[in-house]
């Protein structure tokens, strides 16, 4: 489908659901998918390859505020929250990797869009990646930042994965220390003592779903993170895995290991940066990712 047409469609059901979400004064075209149990509250901006924003536990689909912003002037920008998180709805309760991938398998179809690039923070990686092993002919690339998905990068056999340990312990100490001062995992030190301001802004929106929703979904995600590595061998969509070197939820060296495996993949580590590398240093992370788009749709970058 032309993008052209998939903005006219966007607006109408933008005019179609005025009386739920009433005229916004950004260049945006909101929408929601009514599936049999839950609600995917959506928005469409800009025009050019179809690029979709999966956010993390700690988000929802204004996260990727700094991102819609930088991209949409030569990207079609979809963000949307997943079932569950503000402004979508869960009717049944139901969560994990599988049930997310298949939401956002619909709302693709929803869009009718003919293929797809990812970008997935955290949690979403869980979405995206299921959903590149499912449809990867869809998939044109994909951005893992701060996940692996399903993958469980300890079962590597890249030879730093010894180093490991010694991740597991500074976790350790740091993730009491973040305890201590009130702050985030997510956050991180870097963004909480340097970024008051945008701290606060991701706590507020952290806070619009509900702290025991997110729990369920944390230890539901964990649990499924068994699969090997070698699974992704033989797929060969580019992906691009992003970390930030003092994440304390996700290593950069699980990053490395895994995209060591699959035959176009590569990876980067931003320095003084944590878990939330796309919120924090969005400036650095916006041309990463920028610069990688470009080589699979040929977009001039800015």
């Amino acid at each position: 489908m032309h993008e052209k047409d998939l903005i006219q469609d966007s607006k109408q059901t933008a005019m179609d659901e005025a009386e739920v979400f009433p005229p916004i004064s950004y260049k945006t075209n909101p929408g929601i998918l009514k599936l049999s149990d839950a609600e995917i509250y959506y928005e469409v901006s800009g025009r050019g390859p179809a690029l979709i924003f999966a956010h993390g536990l700690g988000g929802n689909h204004l996260s990727w505020w700094q991102q819609i912003h930088y991209f949409s002037d030569r990207y079609t920008c979809i963000n949307f929250s997943h079932r569950g998180f503000a402004n979508s709805k869960n009717h049944s309760g139901r969560i994990g990797h599988s049930i997310f991938a298949k939401d956002l398998a619909d709302l693709i179809d929803h869009l009718n869009l003919e293929e797809v690039s990812l970008v997935a923070q955290s949690m979403g990686g869980w979405t995206c990646m299921t959903y590149a092993l499912r449809e990867s002919k869809k998939v044109r690339a994909v951005v893992m930042a701060s996940s692996s998905g399903l993958v469980d990068f300890r079962q590597s056999k890249h030879p730093e994965i010894k180093s490991i340990n010694k991740w597991d312990e500074w976790t350790k100490i740091e993730i009491n220390r973040l305890k201590e001062k009130g702050i985030l995992n997510a956050v991180g030190f870097e963004m909480a003592q340097e970024q008051p301001e945008l701290t606060i802004l991701y706590e507020q929106i952290y806070n619009l779903t509900p702290y025991s929703y997110k729990e369920g979904i944390r230890d539901n995600i964990k649990q499924s993170r068994n699969l090997s590595p070698d699974i992704l061998s033989n797929l060969n969509v580019p992906f691009l895995f992003l970390t930030g070197e003092k994440d304390v939820l996700f290593p950069p060296i699980g990053a490395i290991a895994v995209s060591s495996v699959m035959p176009n993949a590569d990876s980067y580590s931003f320095k003084n940066s944590g878990h939330s590398v796309y919120f924090e240093r969005a400036e650095q992370f916006n041309k990463t990712v920028d610069k990688f788009l470009s080589k699979v749709h040929k977009v001039p970058i800015k």
